[in-house]
């Protein structure tokens, strides 16, 4: 069994490889309209494990995280605008623990420029949404029971909508500040969730969306509106030679409750290129946001990619 899944890999990774060598891209097929830029990428990262009667022990496991990264640009006369839809979602299946959601992940960003008279400065619209493709659990050690019967999240569960008139700061599409100091943005929890309490470790227990609050939405309500500052830079370069770097870094203030409390996203992503198929790929991103937890959540993927471009 353990060699059919070796092979397996093995298989899937030369077939994908291959595909990704000879498939011709979205531009080779589509005209595109003047003034439209397109670029996208379809990212493999696989990694295996597996043990036969080795002393020192270990579990087998495999894990493979399916990731992309499209943008979508017009540029012409005055007016830009700058779309980009970002889409991940990860698994791990271990002998002991089964099938677990190690990433999950739906983005969508738009903003809409027109020229000033000063030089890189636009007046913008922007919006952004953001949620998850499937329910999420939290494996806490100390609940004894069975987590898969209290979904943490979910499709909309939560999801955040925000939008906004603003201005852009634009000297390119690697480097970009968009400021919306009037932003109104939506949380959104369209059916029963549950946070862990664990205050009390002698009494671990989920307490439900519709009795506590949860992702700062009212208990038993499906909506909160948030009216306040939100800023989002963008960042890529190269730092030598097939090494390149992209940072995405978005706050946002709530003028309505706890001002001074900001909410911080920051993703980087860096991309060590092998050839035009594989490269090894280093993903993290960190989150503040005290509605969803008290503290900063992190996010780390590394690993060997194989890599489509459209």
């Amino acid at each position: 069994m353990k060699k059919s899944l070796h092979i397996f890999c093995f298989l899937v990774l030369s077939n994908l490889a291959i595909h990704a060598q000879k498939t011709p891209t979205v531009k080779d097929t589509i005209i595109i309209p003047e003034g439209w830029t397109s670029v996208g990428k379809i990212n493999l990262l696989v990694n295996q494990s597996a043990f036969s009667n080795w002393q020192p022990g270990g579990d087998n496991n495999l894990a493979a995280n399916l990731s992309v990264n499209y943008d979508f640009n017009y540029d012409k006369g005055p007016w830009s605008w700058d779309n980009k839809i970002l889409a991940s979602y990860g698994l791990n299946i271990n002998e002991d623990d089964g099938r677990r959601k190690t990433d999950d992940r739906l983005e969508l960003n738009s903003v809409v420029g027109r020229a000033m008279k000063k030089k890189y400065w636009n007046f913008s619209f922007y919006m952004n949404f953001k949620t998850q493709f499937t329910d999420g659990y939290d494996y806490n050690d100390d609940f004894m029971g069975d987590n898969e019967l209290y979904p943490t999240s979910g499709f909309f569960k939560p999801a955040y909508w925000s939008f906004g008139p603003g201005f852009l700061w634009k000297k390119s599409n690697n480097l970009n500040v968009n400021i919306a100091p009037l932003s109104s943005r939506f949380t959104f929890i369209t059916d029963e969730i549950f946070t862990i309490n664990d205050d009390d470790e002698n009494n671990v227990f989920y307490e439900s969306s519709n009795d506590v609050e949860t992702f700062g939405v009212p208990p038993g309500k499906n909506l909160l509106y948030e009216f306040g500052l939100n800023i989002r830079a963008y960042y890529k370069l190269d730092i030598m030679k097939n090494i390149s770097m992209e940072n995405t870094l978005s706050l946002y203030s709530d003028y309505l409750h706890k001002p001074l409390n900001t909410d911080i996203d920051y993703t980087l992503n860096v991309v060590m290129k092998i050839n035009d198929v594989f490269s090894t790929n280093f993903t993290f991103q960190t989150v503040y946001d005290d509605d969803a937890f008290e503290g900063f959540q992190i996010r780390e993927v590394f690993g060997l990619g194989i890599n489509v471009n459209f």
